[in-house]
């Protein structure tokens, strides 16, 4: 990271060590916390940090390795079925939600250029402060939090194209940002070698250093692999965690997921967490000083244009109103891949620099008020919703329960075997990649680690 001396490394990791425990005994946000850190800790107050680029750029890694851990987690066949949330819902929310925000800045603003490249920015909403907050709360594996995973995905999907499209509306000539017909053509085959990598060769490795029993190399391959999707995508001018996230779903049916993820989980979180100090850091409080009603309006707007563009779709998916609400909540805000968008088109000539002050101020705002608007929305529809009268007790189903045998040796065997005998599905852990193998023949889903 450069000359960062260890006084700020020091100061980095007690933000990330302190914030979370202080947020959850405060009952705030945990990414609130780091965020509002990320504002004491900068350039605006304390000062420990001047230039917090450099620590952005190396926190980014964080939003890879979410992407990947996401990916883990979600099989190619989960991912088909889920097509219509992320190109018909994705795809209607960033094209409508463009145009709209286009017609209004057109109004306030001369230039096309400037009012088109405003809304496909804003359009966007940030992925890593979205499945952050929706983990926490347990809503990731709820409808509407499949839903808003769906369309952050197809959001970054369109992210890509967009960047290209910067370099199109510069009005300065320079093309290094224009995605060439050979630009694309590399970047499609950087994808499909990804895909085919995961696909075919990423469990054997896997399997080939589990035999080995050491544990420390698991983790090093897993970083590995991501670091090379990183340095392959770009190379190609493409988005690392949309790769990442691709390698993670091909691996999502290997049985060693769970490992893989428990492994990179914690650098995850820590990079994570410097991820939104660093964004807190990159708040420009003398820019909000000088205008707090145009920064306090615009970000209350797009907020307002989003949620309820958002809302409509949700109800549209079918989505109850309550679950639209939260939906539309927790994506009414701006993304981090504005930061990336509004670098482009300053070098380009599209963006003056002070209209890239004030996007880059309005969507940090958003990010911020996030964690604010579900933890108010949350409290006002407990307070205006009646409670329900206490349900019936389920029905215990007709079917055997599932059984998950933790550890595959002479005992786990001959259950496995009965089972299966029985017709009984059953999940293993095992810790030996070569017992997985054979314990597998019996029809029963094993996957490698330590119970």
């Amino acid at each position: 990271m450069g000359d960062i001396s260890l006084t700020q490394v020091a100061v980095l990791l007690a933000a990330a060590g302190i914030i979370v425990p202080l947020a959850r005994f405060l009952r705030i946000d945990a990414v609130l916390g780091y965020l509002l850190a990320g504002v004491v800790i900068g350039p605006h107050l304390l000062g420990v940090f001047t230039d917090p680029e450099k620590i952005l750029h190396v926190s980014e890694f964080g939003v890879v390795l979410l992407l990947f851990v996401i990916g883990l987690q979600l099989k190619p066949q989960r991912l088909w079925a889920m097509r219509r949330g992320v190109f018909g819902v994705g795809g209607w929310q960033v094209g409508i939600t463009a145009v709209l925000l286009t017609a209004l800045m057109l109004s306030h603003i001369g230039s096309w250029r400037q009012a088109l490249f405003i809304g496909l920015a804003l359009s966007l909403s940030s992925t890593a402060m979205v499945l952050q907050v929706l983990k926490e709360t347990g809503e990731l594996e709820l409808r509407h939090g499949r839903l808003a995973f769906s369309v952050l995905l197809f959001q970054d999907l369109a992210a890509i194209p967009m960047i290209a499209f910067v370099g199109l509306l510069s009005v300065s000539g320079d093309s290094i940002h224009t995605m060439t017909l050979e630009g694309a053509l590399y970047g499609v085959s950087a994808i499909a070698a990804i895909a085919l990598a995961g696909r075919y060769l990423l469990g054997r490795a896997f399997h080939l250093i589990a035999r080995t029993g050491v544990n420390e190399a698991m983790t090093a391959l897993g970083l590995l692999t991501i670091v090379i999707i990183e340095i392959v995508m770009d190379r190609v001018g493409l988005s690392a965690a949309l790769g990442a996230f691709i390698a993670g779903a091909l691996l999502a049916d290997s049985s060693y997921r769970h490992e893989i993820e428990a492994d990179i989980k914690p650098f995850e979180t820590l990079l994570l967490g410097l991820f939104f100090i660093s964004i807190g850091m990159t708040l420009d409080l003398g820019l909000l000083a000088s205008q707090p009603g145009i920064i306090a309006v615009s970000a209350a707007g797009l907020m307002l244009v989003k949620g309820l563009i958002l809302d409509r779709l949700g109800r549209r998916y079918g989505l109850p109103s309550d679950t639209s609400r939260r939906f539309a909540c927790a994506l009414a805000q701006g993304g981090e891949f504005a930061f990336v968008l509004t670098a482009i088109a300053i070098t380009t000539g599209v963006i003056a620099n002070d209209v890239a002050s004030l996007i880059n101020v309005v969507v940090t705002i958003t990010m911020l008020a996030t964690p604010v608007i579900l933890l108010t929305e949350k409290w006002l529809t407990g307070l205006l919703t009646k409670p329900s009268p206490t349900p019936a007790f389920d029905e215990i189903p007709e079917s055997e329960a599932h059984v998950v045998i933790a550890g595959l040796g002479r005992f786990g065997q001959i259950i496995a075997r009965i089972l299966a005998a029985r017709g009984i599905p059953f999940t293993a852990l095992d810790g030996d990649p070569t017992q997985i193998e054979v314990i597998r023949r019996f029809g029963g889903r094993v996957y490698f680690g330590v119970a």
